[in-house]
């Protein structure tokens, strides 16, 4: 193997890749990135069998072939290096060489042989969306899945497609997060559950663009592979079936509050650093007096806090408690200017809904607290 490329290039494709490069394994190599000619230019891939991520970094190459190096050292060699022409070839006692300027490094090299084959899909692609549709959806879905390992199922995220349009729903015992996103065209009733942590890399790799993002399931292998332009992302799936959380969802309500997003989430990130001492425990009095204002108190052995803020309220006043840091997760990652609040008594789950258009609801547990 013999090619030429340049430092920027080859840095950001081992950075890219490098998320998925094995940090705890029981095979050595997992730990390295694969190097090989492809199409004229050089193919990176690591993996931790969890999820692959493929590069292709534009090169110019005289002699085809593949290896292996540990992701680390390369990375940290090609990083040093200034940005110019990086000459990289695999020498006859199997060592890789980088040459650059003056600089010339030997580094170990284990054959490309021994690496997990890594292929792309041969199969059409399920279903395209814009990277912007796709980020706006994960952003507001994703940390709602469970982070424990309890019951696996509750680690990945549902992902359906129905016609010209997306669902991605994520859940713990305690809230469920569901948006919806406009495919890009009609798609395959199909519907899958991915590892919350395979979209949190894939969301390293998203863009406010209009991009298309090439979604390809491959039954065979029960993998979901993304492509965006010279990048794919391949996460295996998670068998089993994800719980009916329509059933969670409140219908009806007979109390709604309209909140100013900024002030609110402001009041309750206060509460919070009290709260946080007694199991992040807020509550919410919301009254009608006056056109409408929630009052917000927490209390704990370190102290106690209230808040007041006006809010526009339609239907009875009520009480009730959220744990404050579910509140303040959906907050932070939607940042639409206002939200609804739908209450049905303090016992009920609660429905957040952004105000500015967008597929998306939250449902939040309350938390029952002595009366």
């Amino acid at each position: 193997m013999k090619l030429s490329a340049i430092q920027d290039h080859l840095a950001r494709g081992l950075a890219i890749v490098g998320h998925a490069v094995a940090t705890r394994n029981t095979l050595p190599i997992l730990s390295n990135v694969y190097l090989g000619t492809e199409d004229g230019g050089l193919r990176l891939v690591a993996t931790n069998l969890d999820i692959a991520i493929t590069h292709w970094v534009p090169a110019k190459v005289e002699e085809k072939g593949s290896t292996t190096i540990p992701a680390r050292l390369l990375a940290d060699v090609v990083n040093g290096l200034p940005n110019e022409k990086i000459d990289l070839s695999l020498l006859a006692d199997g060592r890789a060489q980088i040459k650059c300027g003056r600089n010339a490094s030997h580094l170990r090299a284990t054959p490309a042989d021994d690496y997990p084959p890594v292929g792309a899909a041969s199969e059409r692609p399920t279903a395209r969306i814009t990277q912007k549709a796709l980020k706006a959806a994960l952003e507001s879905t994703v940390f709602a899945a469970a982070g424990d390992e309890a019951r696996p199922i509750l680690t990945g995220v549902l992902t359906k497609f129905t016609g010209e349009k997306a669902t991605f729903a994520a859940a713990d015992n305690y809230r469920i997060a569901v948006a919806g996103a406009p495919l890009a065209e009609a798609a395959p009733e199909t519907s899958l559950i991915v590892p919350a942590r395979s979209y949190t890399e894939l969301l390293r790799l998203l863009s406010d663009v209009e991009d298309l993002v090439e979604i390809t399931f491959t039954p065979t292998k029960n993998q979901l592979q993304f492509k965006l332009g010279d990048t794919m992302l391949v996460s295996r799936l998670i068998e089993g079936q994800f719980p009916n959380f329509q059933q969670v969802v409140p219908t009806s309500h007979t109390t709604k509050v309209t909140l100013d997003r900024d002030g609110f989430l402001s009041a309750v990130k206060l509460a919070q650093v009290v709260a946080d001492a007694s199991a992040h425990i807020v509550r919410f009095a919301i009254s009608t007096d006056g056109g409408g204002a929630i009052d917000i108190t927490a209390a704990a052995d370190v102290g106690d806090h209230a808040a007041h803020i006006e809010a526009k309220v339609e239907g009875e006043g009520t009480t009730i408690a959220f744990n404050a840091k579910y509140l303040v997760d959906v907050l932070s990652r939607v940042e639409a200017d206002q939200f609804s609040l739908e209450l049905t008594g303090p016992v009920a789950p609660g429905l957040l809904r952004p105000l500015d258009g967008r597929d998306y609801l939250h449902v939040v547990m309350p938390v029952r607290t002595p009366s």
